[in-house]
């Protein structure tokens, strides 16, 4: 029976921390006219990484996203015009903050032909002109499956290559719109075909109906196709229009599948109830070099 979205264990209790920091870093964000994806899709972990982390996962490519996942509470239409300054004005904030690691992602642009690619590989070289020594985290969509997209992207040269394949492959057609499970994977293999030097990662979220054994079948899927990193993370309805939970997975239950990850090959796990793809992403690339 699924559970009420707002019934929440106590362990998905968060204390709010909205100090300077945390409104210095929202003037900000608004100033630049940028979005994140830590304020689009609710992440439960925003205070934290804001207010004392100093930390922020930029959004590019605009705040409307051509798909409608049930999983994702990222605002759905037609997209705007892209905005060719962006890319500047990401790395001039990364520069302001101080940042030593940033990840950047972006909505689904189906309504582009490069898939954003081509906007998406010009914010990685702006970043790194204006902050040579910070590593890039890239978080890209499928980009509609198109080889040449992903390459575009590739040729930049991020630090790491994240697509997350958010779900065991059961429920993926229920939970995902346009993307599927067998081209996730895909993408994760050409890119790591493309250049084997950088590492790939990917995350899944659970509590949607999952069992443990899909998700070790998920875990080998993305092993056989050289993954190096996986995140686990528990699902929270953001709205009560979107899938409901189905099951609060415990702190020790989260444990364990990393233990289970790690003893399957992946070089590093993080996986708890408040995990999510890029929480605390800096420190899983450096474990991931540490354990390499």
């Amino acid at each position: 029976m699924a559970i009420d979205y707002a019934r929440k264990p106590e362990w998905l209790k968060i204390k709010l921390n909205t100090n300077e920091e945390y409104t210095g870093l929202k003037k900000m964000m608004r100033e630049k006219k940028l979005h994140t994806v830590c304020e689009e899709a609710k992440c439960p972990n925003i205070h934290e990484c804001w207010a004392v982390r100093k930390t922020a996962t930029f959004m590019i490519l605009g705040s409307i996203c051509t798909r409608a996942c049930r999983f994702c509470a990222v605002q759905t239409g037609l997209p705007n015009e892209l905005d060719w300054e962006e890319p500047e004005r990401v790395a001039e904030s990364v520069a302001q903050m101080g940042l030593k690691h940033v990840v950047i992602t972006a909505v689904a642009r189906d309504d582009l032909k490069d898939g954003g690619a081509n906007v998406f590989a010009e914010t990685v070289r702006a970043v790194r002109r204006r902050n040579p020594f910070c590593s890039i985290e890239v978080l890209p969509s499928d980009m509609g499956g198109v080889y040449d997209n992903l390459k575009m992207l590739m040729d930049a040269k991020p630090d790491i290559l994240n697509h997350n394949i958010e779900t065991v492959k059961r429920l993926s057609p229920k939970i995902r719109a346009r993307a599927t499970y067998e081209r996730s994977l895909e993408f994760l293999r050409r890119a790591k075909q493309m250049n084997a030097s950088i590492p790939t990662k990917s995350s899944i979220m659970i509590g949607l109906g999952e069992t443990k054994e899909e998700i070790m079948e998920t875990m080998d899927d993305l092993r056989a196709n050289h993954v190096d990193i996986m995140t686990i993370g528990q699902y929270l309805q953001p709205t009560k229009r979107h899938l409901k939970v189905n099951k609060y997975w415990s702190p020790e239950e989260f444990r364990e599948l990393k233990e289970i990850a790690l003893s399957k090959g992946f070089s590093h796990c993080e996986s708890g109830p408040l995990v999510r793809s890029s929480y605390h992403a800096d420190e899983q690339v450096q474990a991931a070099k540490a354990n390499a």
